[in-house]
């Protein structure tokens, strides 16, 4: 009953502010006291008891009342920070001033004249009770002494962490506290686990959630590629006047890499208990991409003599990205890869009893932190890659891939696990870690085969790029660089990978694909490099692959006769213009799905999507290195397409020809997804209208690098023919028996270098994360509905 009269009172009281048209004074404690002093409403109550509607029509009609109803809310938070909540009255008032906060911020910050609000200093802001304190901490903005508030109260004795307190009479001084000795959980830096408690852990998924809608301002302003606009609520928080951001940091990084959702493995547990903790790993992992999130991809510019004085008074900017960059442990990246790993992988777990285990939703965010931990701390990522522990991180990744490759709302998540592996490809380890024997039994609808990592690699990535949904075109190239890349290192593909393989290049060679669009013969050229790297390198280990290639011979010399003259152009373009049809209506020779696999299915009608903007061209994304005899790389400079030609053909003869010259040049052009679909088929944004021209043709057709599988066909195919006549053979094992015993050596032409792209970081890839994150976080966050039908501008709400 007495939920009911709070949850009326409460009403009443939202009804009171909507109606009055006069200023309520702020120091009318009787009437603002009712949001908060006698009441216990969760947040769901707050968001069903406050309509929008209603926060709007405050802001416009009465906006001092909205703005007293947010100082005197916060003002509640620094009391209770000050005081430490010892009553469970003040712990409620704290929480119920929390969700009140979560529920305006959004209105606050889709408004342009209102965002300014909280970096404002509110007049006569003095703290009650504490006038000496006016001159130095009343001038703080109302949002700086939000935040300090908020962290304070996270390491709250007996309100967010356990209290260390000797005995019943001692106190714990909220101002004198040592926050590192209550760090939420063992891991990095720690060493204690404190016990849980589900309590500490509700209030702790409050308080982030509403340090999540701070943080939230990004949502409201629209994409730009300025990276030097930082999130101010991110820079405050994060800075040195935060006294708790390394505490706080180490918290949120060993609560999301402890946890175990399996538990104790009991069948059906999660439909037995509330688990606490699985809420406040969520919340966890989101305040760490956010806050992270800052600078990210802008290369760090020496600054000038003039502002050094002013940096070094500052300290480092982001604390945050400060300490996961110097994490360096052996240990600490062991619990933090093992945790990630574990969590990742649980989607995938088979059981016998249906759904009688727990599976996370979270694995978009935890990718996130994954990318940021390797591109913030390099040690990480060489530890990543150390051991076969990468493997870990590369399975579950190939598995969401491959099942979301047939829905278009999860276009963001296939971009993220395509850009960690082709972060990861650009490390020679990451190619020698793939020929460990793939054993594990995730279902994925993919062929059955038995090989390595690689083989599943490549079957995956043919299954997106065959029967993946048109929207993923433009991933086709990174796709394939990935493919490149690890290519010198693989020492034994599969048949299945093999013909898999050969039947991407028999589609992308096809004439009218090559004419259709200006870049597509990129799609050639990568295909062409990575078997010139595996029959240079990796001959001997690769029959399966040279029979493919001898079995395909004819796909090799219909390119080195592509027709380029007019009328040829013209008659390939007549033909049928649907591109995924031409990529699976050759056959790739489908065999039996995975046993207990499930076809990939596109989105449910009426899911909910946010739109991204477009990733740079492959040539923006990576810069190549070649690597030099002692293993070591050796950065290439790019090169003016004009002097492509004249390139050395032996090295980066058809390599060079993938850096783009139409269309992508502007790595600063960005368009939405809407605006993507109206060209379907473009796969780079290309302004202009373009035809194919026989000059054109030629350009590339010449550079084709065809040398190597030309010499290896004029050696190998008349061996072949003549023992299939002499010893009257069609089985094909024993033409790959011969074949491994067979060698090349010296009639090869000399090895080219290996070229390697690595990722780079660039602002359009930085303006990509961030709407990908803060899309991923808004969709994440239904329960409440923290930003549903506020005016968001850095990306589309899209239904599909």
């Amino acid at each position: 009953m007495g939920s009911t009269d709070s949850k009326l009172n409460f009403r009443k009281a939202v009804i009171q502010l909507t109606t009055k048209t006069q200023p309520v004074e702020a120091t009318d404690d009787a009437f603002w006291d009712q949001f908060w002093a006698d009441t216990t409403t969760t947040v769901q109550d707050v968001f069903a008891l406050v309509p929008a509607a209603e926060i709007r029509a405050v802001r416009e009609e009465s906006p001092s009342n909205l703005a007293t109803l947010c100082y005197k809310a916060v003002e509640k938070l620094v009391q209770g920070a000050e005081s430490g909540c010892p009553t469970e009255r003040e712990k409620q008032v704290i929480l119920n001033c929390t969700c009140i906060l979560s529920r305006i911020l959004p209105y606050i910050f889709e408004d342009q004249d209102w965002r300014g609000f909280f970096w404002s200093t509110v007049p006569g802001a003095g703290r009650a009770g504490t006038d000496e304190l006016d001159d130095d901490e009343g001038a703080r903005p109302l949002a700086e002494s939000l935040l300090l508030a908020i962290a304070d109260l996270l390491f709250c004795p007996d309100f967010t962490v356990h209290s260390h307190r000797r005995g019943p009479d001692s106190v714990e001084n909220m101002q004198s506290i040592d926050s590192c000795e209550y760090i939420w959980e063992a891991g990095v830096g720690f060493a204690q686990s404190p016990p849980l408690n589900y309590i500490h852990d509700l209030n702790r998924i409050e308080l982030l959630r509403l340090l999540l809608t701070c943080f939230s301002e990004a949502m409201y302003l629209p994409s730009s590629t300025d990276n030097s606009v930082l999130n101010p609520w991110v820079t405050f928080f994060c800075s040195t006047e935060n006294r708790h951001a390394l505490p706080l940091f180490t918290s949120l990084l060993n609560v999301v890499s402890a946890y175990d959702p399996v538990g104790y493995g009991i069948p059906y547990n999660h439909l037995l208990f509330a688990d606490y903790r699985e809420q406040l790993v969520e919340q966890a992992v989101q305040i760490l991409i956010v806050t992270l999130e800052h600078d990210a991809g802008v290369p760090h510019q020496p600054p000038s003599q003039s502002s050094m004085e002013e940096h070094e008074a500052a300290g480092p900017e982001n604390l945050f990205v400060n300490y996961l960059s110097r994490i360096h442990r052996e240990e600490d990246f062991d619990f933090v890869l093992k945790g990630l790993a574990r969590l990742l992988t649980n989607p995938l777990t088979q059981t016998y009893l249906p759904n009688s285990t727990k599976k996370i939703q979270f694995h978009q965010e935890l990718l996130v932190l994954f990318w940021k931990l390797c591109d913030f701390n390099k040690k990480f990522l060489f530890f990543v890659l150390k051991s076969s522990d990468v493997l870990d991180i590369l399975v579950p990744i190939l598995f969401y891939l491959n099942d979301a490759r047939a829905d278009q709302s999860r276009v963001g998540l296939m971009h993220i696990g395509v850009f960690i592996l082709l972060l990861l490809s650009g490390e020679r380890n990451f190619g020698v870690r793939l020929n460990k024997p793939y054993s594990a039994h995730v279902p994925m609808d993919i062929p059955v085969f038995t090989g390595t990592h690689a083989d599943l690699l490549i079957v995956v990535f043919h299954k997106i790029i065959t029967t993946g949904h048109q929207r993923l075109q433009p991933l086709f190239d990174c796709l394939l660089t990935i493919v490149v890349n690890v290519s010198p290192y693989l020492k034994s593909l599969s048949m299945v990978a093999a013909n898999k393989l050969l039947h991407l290049l028999e589609a992308f060679s096809t004439s009218w694909f090559l004419f259709s669009v200006a870049q597509n013969h990129h799609l050639v050229f990568f295909l062409l490099e990575a078997f010139n790297n595996i029959i240079q390198y990796q001959f001997d280990g690769n029959c399966n692959l040279v029979y493919a290639i001898i079995r395909k011979r004819n796909v090799f010399h219909q390119l080195a006769n592509l027709p380029s003259d007019a009328a040829s152009i013209q008659k390939a373009l007549q033909r049928k213009r649907k591109s995924p049809d031409v990529i699976s209506r050759t056959s790739s020779q489908e065999t039996v799905s995975m046993e207990g696999s499930h076809p990939a299915v596109p989105a449910e009608p009426g899911t909910l999507k946010t739109s991204l903007v477009a990733i740079p061209g492959i040539d923006k994304l990576t810069e190549k290195s070649q690597v030099s005899e002692d293993g070591t790389m050796v950065s290439v400079p790019k090169m003016d397409p004009l002097q492509t030609a004249h390139a050395d053909q032996n090295a980066a003869a058809g390599t060079s020809d993938t850096e783009s010259n139409s269309g992508r040049d502007n790595e600063d052009v960005f368009y939405t997804e809407a605006e993507m679909e109206r060209r379907p088929l473009s796969r780079a944004p290309s302004t202009s209208f373009w035809a194919p021209t026989p000059e054109w043709v030629l350009s590339w057709k010449c550079k084709l690098p065809l040398q190597t599988i030309m010499r290896l066909l004029q050696v190998l195919v008349p061996q072949v023919e003549k023992i299939c006549i002499d010893k009257g053979l069609t089985d094909e094992s024993e033409i790959l028996k011969f074949l491994q015993h067979g060698t090349l050596v010296g009639l090869l032409p000399v090895p080219h270098p290996i070229l390697i792209r690595k990722y780079q970081a660039n602002a359009g890839t930085a303006m990509w994360f961030r709407t990908y994150m803060w899309g991923v976080v808004y969709l994440r966050n239904v329960d409440p509905p923290i930003w549903y039908d506020t005016d968001v501008r850095l990306f589309e709400i899209q239904r599909m």
